[in-house]
C-alpha cells in the first residue's frame, strides 16, 4: 500500500461527506450569533453582518428583530426590509410573531430571526420559533438568528446549578450541531453589568431585578466559560469532521497540558517522542524545558550540541520550549509546571546505577516529591536496543591528570608538615592540616581532586602517623572513626566548596551579561538617529562577545549593511542568509537549522508590531553559537537593538507629524489672513472702481479724487501685504542676499519717511539723530524696508493724536535705532512673541495686517548680524530697538 492510499479517507467518511453535502445544497444555511447573556450585543453583531450581506448584492429581510427601543440597533435596520410580523391575539393581548408564510413567498437569500429560544404565543403554526427556523432553512432560505448559551437543552441542569434558575425556553442540541457557522459574541461582565446600569439592556425597574437574581458577576463569569467551551467544542467538532474527511492526522486542542525536561542524556530524544505521542493521545500542548544548573556550562562540547538539537528537535514537532538556568534541576521544572498550568509532567526512568540512589536521590523521586497535584509519567527505556545497533556513547570528560598530581602535591606537602610538627601535635590533631589541604584542593583544582586528595589524605595519615607505622594497619580500632570522619568531612567540604565555586561563576557570568546588557541599553538610550544606534550595537556586542557584528537594515525591496565590524564584509552569499531570515522572521546560519553553511548567525530584528532589520554575529573560534547562554545574550541584543530601531523610526515618525501639524498651523494662519486682511483692500479697490465706473458722469471732481485716493492707499496696503509675503518667502528660503555698503543713518531715516508720506499725514514724527553719527554698513533697501515695517506697526497701534519718535545712537561699536509710540503697548507676557510669523496683538480694535511685519524686521536685522527688541515705555506705549554692528 502506498503513502497516497493510506491518507485516502475511508469509504465511509467519503460517503458521510457526499451525503452532508447533498443536504447543504438543498437546505439553508444557518448562522448562529453565541451569546452569553442578554446585552452582550447578538442583535447587534446579526444586523452588521446582515448589512455586509446586503452591500456584497445579498437579498436580505428582517423576519423577526427585537430592538427593546435601542438607537442604535434601530438604526441598524435601516435599509434592511423588514416582513411584517404575524399578529396572535391571545388573553385579549395582541403579540407579535415571525410571518412564516410570508417569509416563504418572499423567499430572499437571507432571513434575520432574533431570540431562537423564544415560544410563540398559543395559536401559531409551531409551539418554538426553532421550529419556524427550521421551516426556513427546509426552503432554501439561509437564516441569521440570536441564542445565549443557557437555552440550549444538554446545559439546563447546569445552568440551574450555577444560576439558580431553571430556564424554561430551551433549544435541542442538534439545531447547534447544524449550524454552518457560529459567531461568538462576548463582552466582559463588567461591561455587561455596566450596559444593563444604563439601562440598554433593561428598563430600571427590571435591571434592578435582574441584577439581584440573575446578572451577578459569578453568574455571568460561570455562563461567559460555557459559552466560549460551547463554541470551542463545536469548533473542535468541525477540525474533527474536517481531518476525518479528509484524513488530515494532527494534534487537536484540549485542557491537558504536558511537560517533558530534557538534558544531555541519549534518552532524551526518544522522550521527547514518547511525550509527543501522549500529547496527541490526549489532545494536549506540551512543553519541553531545560534547566542548566551552575555547573552546566561546563558540560563537553558535543553534549551541549546535542542540549540544542533535542530542544529543535520538540520545538519542531510542536512544543514550546524554555531554557532556565536554576541550582535544582527538580524544582525548576516544578515552578516551570506551575506557572504554565501543567497537568502532566513526563520524565525518564533512572538509568544509573542502584547504588548511586543512597548518595543522590534520583530526579524521578525528587519530582514526585515535589509534583503535589501534578502527574508524573515516568517513561522506562529497554537496554536491549544497546545490542541491535551502535550505542549512543555519552561522551566523558577526559581525567585531568594534572589536577590529580596536584591532589597528589598537597598530601605530601601536608605529610611533610605534619612530619615537622610531629613532636609537638597529637595524631588526630594533625587530620586538620590534611583538610586544609582538601579545602585548598577544592578551591583550587575541583570537586574530583578535592575527593581524591581526602583519600590520598586518609591514607597517608594511616601509613605515617597510625600505629603500627609505615603500613596500612590499625593497631587501635578508634582511629577507623577518625579515617571516616576525615574522609566524610573531607567529600562533604569538597563538595560545598565545588558549589560555591560553581554559582560563583555562575553569578559572575550573569553579573557580565548583565552589565553588557545595560551598556547596550544605555548607549541605545543615547542614541537619536539610526547610524549612532547601529554602531553603539557593533561596539557593545563586539566587546562583549568578541565577535565580529553586522547590522542590516532593509532599504526598498533589499537589505544593506548600515553597521560592521572592521574587516567584516558580508558577501552575496551571507547577504543571501541574511534576506532569507529577514524574510521568514526566523535565524539562520550558524548555529541554526538553516543554511548552516553560513559564517554567521543571522537573527531578524523584529518587535511585536513590526521586523526592522537582521543581526549578523561572528563569534570567535571558541565559542558555540549552539550554547544556551550565548545564544540567550544574542537574543537579549537583538531585542533591545529592535526595540531602539522603533523607538528612533516612531521618534522620526512624531517628529514629521509635528512638522505637518505645524504646517497645517502655518497655512491656516496664512489662509485667514489673505481672507481677512487681503480681501478688504480688494474690496475697497473694487467697490471705489465700481462707485467710478456707473457714476463717471454725476460724480463731482472732489468725490471722484477721494475714491481714487482710497483705491491708491487700499492698493498701496494690499501691495505692502503681498511684498510682506514674499519677503517672507525669500527670508525663509535664504534666497535674499545682503548687498552692504556705508550708508548715512539720516539717507535711512528720510527714505523710510518718504515712502510713508501719505499714511502720516498729519502726524506728529519727531527724529532725533546726532549729528556725529558714523556711516554704517548695511543694505539700505532692506534696513529701510525695517524702518517702514516699524513706523508702519506703531501709526497702526497709536492713537492719531499721539506723537512718533525716532532717534539713533551709537555705544560698544554697535548703531541702535529706535522708534517710540505712544500706543497701549504690548502685554509682557507677549513681548517674546511679537516678532513670531503671524502673531498680532489683539488690540486695538480696527487694527489690521497679517502679522509679518515684525517678523520680516527680525530676519533681515539678524541677517545683518544685528538684533531687534521690544519694551514697553514708562507712561505708555513701545520702543522697538534695532542693533547694527558698525562694521
Amino acid at each position: 500500500m502506498t503513502d497516497s492510499d493510506e491518507r485516502r479517507p475511508s469509504p465511509e467518511a467519503m460517503l458521510k461527506l457526499a451525503q452532508a453535502e447533498a443536504t447543504e445544497a438543498k437546505r439553508g444555511k444557518l448562522k448562529i450569533f453565541l451569546g452569553y447573556a442578554a446585552g452582550v450585543g447578538k442583535t447587534y453583531a446579526m444586523l452588521e453582518a446582515a448589512r455586509q450581506r446586503k452591500r456584497e448584492g445579498r437579498d436580505v429581510v428582517a423576519a423577526y428583530v427585537e430592538s427593546h427601543g435601542r438607537a442604535e440597533t434601530d438604526a441598524l435596520l435601516e435599509g434592511v426590509e423588514v416582513i411584517p410580523p404575524a399578529r396572535v391575539e391571545y388573553q385579549r393581548v395582541t403579540l407579535r410573531e415571525v410571518d412564516v408564510d410570508a417569509v416563504l413567498a418572499r423567499k430572499p437569500h437571507i432571513a434575520l430571526v432574533d431570540e431562537l429560544a423564544h415560544t410563540n404565543a398559543p395559536g401559531s403554526r409551531h409551539e418554538k420559533r426553532w421550529q419556524d427556523v427550521e421551516e426556513l432553512l427546509a426552503a432554501g432560505i439561509d437564516v441569521y438568528t440570536t441564542v445565549n448559551v443557557q437555552h440550549f437543552e444538554s446545559l439546563n441542569d447546569v445552568v440551574v446549578q450555577i444560576t439558580g434558575i431553571a430556564v424554561r425556553e430551551t433549544v435541542p442540541d442538534s439545531l447547534l450541531d447544524q449550524a454552518t457557522e457560529i459567531r461568538l459574541v462576548d463582552i466582559p461582565p463588567e461591561d455587561l453589568l455596566q450596559r444593563l446600569r444604563e439601562g440598554k439592556v433593561y428598563v430600571p425597574e427590571q435591571a434592578a431585578f435582574a441584577t439581584e437574581k440573575f446578572f451577578r458577576p459569578g453568574n455571568l463569569i460561570a455562563l461567559r466559560e460555557l459559552s466560549l467551551r460551547r463554541a470551542a467544542s463545536r469548533v473542535e467538532e468541525e477540525m474533527r469532521a474536517y481531518m476525518e474527511s479528509r484524513a488530515i492526522p494532527g494534534p487537536w486542542p484540549a485542557a491537558e497540558r504536558l511537560l517533558v525536561s530534557v538534558s544531555g542524556s541519549p534518552y532524551s530524544e526518544r522522550l521527547i517522542r514518547t511525550t509527543r505521542r501522549l500529547a496527541d493521545e490526549l489532545k494536549a500542548p506540551w512543553f519541553t524545558v531545560y534547566v542548566e544548573t551552575p555547573g552546566g556550562g561546563r558540560q563537553e562540547q558535543e553534549n551541549r550540541k546535542r542540549i540544542w538539537k533535542y530542544l529543535r528537535l520538540a520545538e519542531s514537532l510542536g512544543a514550546q520550549v524554555a531554557s532556565v538556568t536554576a541550582t535544582s534541576v527538580a524544582e525548576a521544572v516544578i515552578d516551570h509546571a506551575r506557572s504554565h498550568n501543567v497537568t502532566r509532567i513526563v520524565v525518564g526512568k533512572p538509568a544509573k546505577p542502584r547504588w548511586r540512589e543512597f548518595l543522590r536521590l534520583p530526579l524521578v523521586d525528587q519530582i514526585i516529591r515535589l509534583s503535589g497535584a501534578i502527574d508524573v509519567h515516568v517513561v522506562s527505556f529497554e537496554p536491549v536496543e544497546a545490542r541491535k545497533g551502535p550505542a549512543i556513547s555519552r561522551q566523558r570528560r577526559p581525567i585531568s591528570l594534572t589536577g590529580h598530581l596536584a591532589s597528589l602535591a598537597l598530601v605530601a606537602a601536608a605529610t611533610l608538615v605534619c612530619l615537622l610538627v610531629r613532636p609537638f601535635l597529637a595524631p588526630t590533631n594533625m587530620v586538620m592540616i590534611y583538610l586544609l589541604a582538601v579545602v585548598l584542593a577544592a578551591l583550587r583544582l575541583g570537586l574530583k581532586p578535592a575527593i581524591l586528595t581526602a583519600f590520598l589524605g586518609v591514607l597517608a595519615f594511616d601509613f605515617f602517623f597510625v600505629p603500627p607505622h609505615l603500613t596500612f594497619a590499625v593497631a587501635d580500632t578508634q582511629y577507623l572513626i577518625t579515617f571516616v570522619a576525615l574522609f566524610t568531612v573531607g567529600v562533604v567540604i569538597s563538595t560545598l566548596v565545588s558549589k560555591v565555586r560553581e554559582r560563583a561563576e555562575a553569578v559572575r557570568e550573569r553579573e557580565e551579561q548583565t552589565a553588557s546588557l545595560y551598556y547596550l541599553s544605555r548607549d541605545l538610550a543615547a542614541a537619536a538617529d539610526i547610524g549612532t544606534l547601529v554602531e553603539a550595537v557593533v561596539r557593545n556586542i563586539g566587546e562583549s562577545l568578541s565577535a565580529g557584528t553586522a547590522v542590516l537594515l532593509p532599504e526598498g525591496d533589499r537589505l544593506k549593511v548600515a553597521a560592521a565590524s572592521k574587516g567584516l564584509k558580508p558577501d552575496m552569499k551571507e547577504m543571501a542568509v541574511a534576506d532569507w531570515a529577514f524574510r521568514n522572521r526566523q535565524p539562520a546560519g550558524q548555529g541554526t537549522e538553516t543554511l548552516v553553511s553560513a559564517g554567521l548567525l543571522y537573527l531578524p530584528l523584529q518587535t511585536s508590531g513590526s521586523l526592522l532589520g537582521v543581526l549578523g554575529v561572528r563569534l570567535n573560534n571558541d565559542a558555540d553559537y549552539r550554547s544556551t547562554p550565548i545564544r540567550r545574550l544574542l537574543d537579549a541584543f537583538a531585542t533591545q537593538t529592535a526595540m531602539a530601531l522603533e523607538r528612533v523610526q516612531l521618534s522620526r515618525q512624531a517628529e514629521q507629524a509635528q512638522i505637518l501639524q505645524a504646517r497645517e498651523t502655518l497655512e491656516r494662519a496664512l489662509l485667514n489672513s489673505i481672507s481677512h486682511d487681503l480681501r478688504t483692500p480688494l474690496v475697497s479697490i473694487t467697490g471705489a472702481l465700481d462707485t467710478l465706473r456707473e457714476k463717471v458722469h454725476t460724480l463731482a471732481d472732489d468725490a471722484r479724487m477721494e475714491l481714487l485716493d482710497t483705491a491708491w492707499e487700499e492698493a498701496e496696503r494690499l501691495n505692502r501685504f503681498v511684498g510682506n509675503l514674499l519677503d517672507m518667502t525669500r527670508l525663509e528660503a535664504g534666497a535674499i542676499k545682503l548687498k552692504k555698503e556705508l550708508c548715512d543713518v539720516q539717507d535711512l531715516v528720510g527714505c523710510a519717511l518718504a515712502a510713508l508720506e501719505r499714511r502720516i499725514g498729519r502726524r506728529k514724527v519727531g527724529v532725533n539723530l546726532p549729528p556725529d553719527l558714523p556711516l554704517a554698513r548695511m543694505d539700505m533697501v532692506l534696513m529701510t524696508q525695517v524702518l517702514v515695517n516699524l513706523l508702519d506697526n506703531a501709526l497702526k497701534y497709536s492713537s492719531p493724536e499721539s506723537g512718533i519718535e525716532i532717534s539713533a545712537r551709537t555705544e560698544s561699536g554697535t548703531l541702535s535705532m529706535e522708534v517710540a509710540d505712544r500706543g497701549p503697548g504690548i502685554p509682557e507676557q507677549d513681548l517674546k512673541r511679537v516678532f513670531d510669523k503671524f502673531y498680532r496683538i489683539p488690540i486695538p480694535e480696527g487694527a489690521r495686517g497679517t502679522g509679518l511685519g515684525l517678523s520680516i524686521c527680525k530676519g533681515i536685522v539678524e541677517a545683518h548680524g544685528g538684533a531687534i527688541r521690544a519694551e514697553n515705555r514708562a507712561g505708555g506705549g513701545l520702543r522697538v530697538t534695532v542693533t547694527l554692528p558698525l562694521k
